[in-house]
């Protein structure tokens, strides 16, 4: 991954080169950032400049096909068909293809590559005794030893507690960088021993440059999707396929069946049937969804507002007109209706019961969409 080939974010980069050339290379850092900001791309290319001091075109050309000998790896991970006791050494060959295909992805990109979409990935006790071990080799070429852990927020507590001690006296030139999404769901612990390295969402300008010069998307659809990403460049990419309309089409059904609800107590049944379908998906799936759906809300609320300048956002179910659906969203119920979606949301991320969780939304919602 090179500085270059990195979407914006000049300032972090420039303060990350500029570290490496002052030597103030701290030895535990965490880099925090929103999804779809870069920062695993950012991680490796600091990786890259730290390890190419030894012998730099050989070791920029092996970290470049994420191989070199001193720079390893921890993720979060499940049991897959073909590897039933699972470490991250033996699936290397997988996260290097999804990096080369999807280096902007998340944890729910990451499992469908996997084949195991609907597990959850997790950073066991097992991978920290690994990690260990790992570290306590020497280094290959005579330099740093580089452990990336993505997505630290998923180890298990205990997998956390036993690196404590290695990430607060690692090895004699011994680098971790811990690339995290949710800061906030990380031991204090964890956090407290390291250095951060606070990255910003991308612009909006950074993502509609990208998606003319790169993509050679037209200026009026890469403004439209570099608006609804809100930053986020692997949102903007998802927008690129027609994966989202199948989010529209149980967005659009979900608010129909909620609406009749209330007068039609039978449509409850469609409702269930709707909650079970939703629950059938990965629960990274499934927050994804609720997350689109609270941004339709939001553009309903400023369509009711007049501002539809700012409503960026097309809906492809059948049927679906904006001057139907957004006079019911309003200020009387616009703030219940996103509690409510980010308190779901919350619930299946700890493991809550799916079908119930949706099924309960559901229902709130039918209250909440005749709130005047």
């Amino acid at each position: 991954m090179h500085w270059e080939n990195i979407i914006g974010q000049k300032e972090v980069k420039e303060k990350l080169q500029q570290s490496i050339k002052d030597n103030r290379i701290s030895h535990a850092q965490l880099f925090s950032g929103p999804e779809g900001s870069a920062t695993l791309p950012l991680a490796i290319a600091y990786a890259r400049e730290v390890l190419s001091n030894v012998n730099s075109d050989q070791s920029n050309l092996k970290v470049d096909k994420l191989q070199h000998p001193d720079l390893h790896f921890a993720f979060p991970y499940s049991a897959t068909d073909a590897v039933k006791k699972p470490l991250a050494k033996y699936l290397l060959n997988d996260w290097r293809s999804f990096l080369q295909e999807n280096a902007y992805g998340n944890l729910t990109d990451w499992m469908s590559h996997l084949g195991i979409a609907k597990k959850q990935g997790v950073i066991p006790v097992d991978e920290a005794d690994e990690i260990i071990k790992t570290l306590a080799l020497n280094s290959y070429e005579g330099g740093y030893k580089i452990m990336i852990i993505w997505q630290p927020e998923t180890m298990t507590i205990a997998a956390a507690n036993k690196l404590l001690k290695i990430i607060e006296e690692p090895p004699q030139k011994t680098l971790f960088l811990l690339v995290t999404e949710r800061e906030d769901l990380l031991l204090q612990t964890i956090t407290s021993r390291c250095q951060l390295v606070k990255i910003p969402k991308l612009s909006q300008t950074d993502i509609n440059d990208f998606l003319i010069n790169e993509k050679g998307i037209s200026p009026q659809k890469a403004q439209h999707v570099s608006f609804l990403a809100q930053g986020n460049l692997r949102e903007a990419l998802h927008q690129l396929t027609d994966d989202e309309h199948l989010f529209d089409t149980y967005f659009v059904t979900w608010v129909r069946k909620a609406f009749m609800a209330a007068k039609t107590p039978t449509v409850l049944k469609d409702l269930i049937d709707w909650s079970n379908q939703i629950a059938s998906w990965s629960r990274n799936e499934q927050k994804d969804f609720l997350n689109y759906c609270a941004e339709i809300f939001r553009q309903a609320l400023l369509k009711t507002y007049q501002t539809d300048d700012l409503v960026f956002l097309e809906i492809n179910a059948e049927g679906f007109k904006w001057q139907g659906f957004a006079p019911f969203i309003n200020g009387a119920n616009i703030e219940d209706i996103l509690n409510e979606i980010n308190e779901a949301s919350y619930h299946i991320d700890r493991n809550g019961n799916s079908k119930i969780i949706l099924l309960d939304l559901s229902i709130k919602l039918t209250r909440n969409l005749h709130k005047k």
